[in-house]
């Protein structure tokens, strides 16, 4: 048993539905959209983590 008491069956009812509305090609396509999505946040919170850990020249030069 899934969370929410969704089951197998539900979730490939749930599954054939949204095949059929939005078409596998579609589908593909916003997978692909959403994989870039998050590994653009990770990278950007990795790279802020980075970027407050060592302070940048200008910050030096102005005392911070």
């Amino acid at each position: 048993m899934l969370p929410f008491g969704i089951g197998i069956p539900e979730l490939i009812i749930v599954l054939v539905i949204v095949i059929i509305l939005f078409g596998a090609g579609r589908i593909g396509k916003i997978a692909g959209e959403l994989g870039q999505g998050i590994r653009e946040f990770r990278q950007g919170i990795k790279g802020s983590d980075s970027a407050e850990s060592k302070p940048s020249e200008s910050d030096l030069e102005k005392g911070y």
